[in-house]
């Protein structure tokens, strides 16, 4: 019987590992609009590219569509949803409020191989001052949250605030591609970020994780301002209240 058992502990395992990877690349494709909104996402080629049979791609495919980033459309089949930064203004003023909550609720202090994950990705900031890169952008902002949420040990907190930003995280490149001083656009963004990224670091080296909190809160509220701004010319935005 034990060693029956043992036999079947495996088999979970892989498929839970099998999920989170498809499901993991699947996010991160649509947030860097590998697949834009309205491409149509098929289950018996998502099942031929990862290897895999057609059930863990529809559970994946059905948790996309649940976090709002993929709908089912009758007759089409399963798509990428579109964004605008008007549908997200509550998105928005929910990760505001929920943002200092990093420092407040169960806080982790990061251990020194933390400290130097956060120092390598604010390296990799600087130098794309230098050489500015959409993509390792976007990849770069992912990766900077998710060491952030390592600083919570709250596990509704972590996510609640993930499955907000994954809502939120591609209407930037949505919204910048589209404008015609791109790179400017591109460039002021990653100096904003790499200021947030040096605050904050700064913040956690002296121990204070509720600045941290404050600094993130700070950092979401001018991001929306910024990206509703650049979507609404002054003369479109007259009159609207986007507080």
């Amino acid at each position: 019987m034990v060693a029956e058992m043992k036999m079947n502990v495996p088999g979970p395992r892989i498929s839970r590992a099998r999920f989170s990877h498809i499901y993991l690349t699947l996010r991160s494709r649509i947030c860097l609009l590998d697949y834009p909104p309205g491409q149509r996402l098929r289950e018996e080629d998502l099942a031929a590219e990862f290897h895999t049979s057609r059930t863990p791609v529809r559970r994946v495919l059905a948790r996309l569509e649940d976090e709002g980033l993929l709908r089912s459309v009758h007759g089409v089949g399963t798509i990428v949803t579109d964004i605008h930064i008007d549908e997200l203004q509550q998105v928005y003023q929910l990760r505001v409020e929920i943002a200092e909550l990093i420092g407040k609720l169960h806080p982790v202090h990061p251990g020194r191989e933390e400290m130097d994950v956060y120092k390598k990705l604010l390296s990799r900031c600087e130098a794309l001052m230098e050489k500015p890169d959409a993509r390792e952008f976007a990849r770069l902002n992912m990766e900077f949250f998710h060491l952030l949420m390592r600083l919570t040990g709250n596990e509704p907190l972590k996510a609640i605030s993930e499955r907000l930003y994954y809502q939120t995280n591609r209407i930037w490149l949505k919204t910048a591609s589209e404008l015609a001083q791109y790179d400017d656009v591109l460039l002021n963004e990653i100096s904003v970020f790499q200021r947030e990224m040096t605050d904050i670091v700064a913040a956690i080296e002296c121990g204070d994780l509720h600045v941290v909190g404050h600094i993130r809160r700070a950092h979401i509220a001018m991001s929306f301002a910024r990206l509703y701004a650049a979507a609404h010319p002054p003369e479109e935005a007259a009159g609207k209240d986007i507080v």
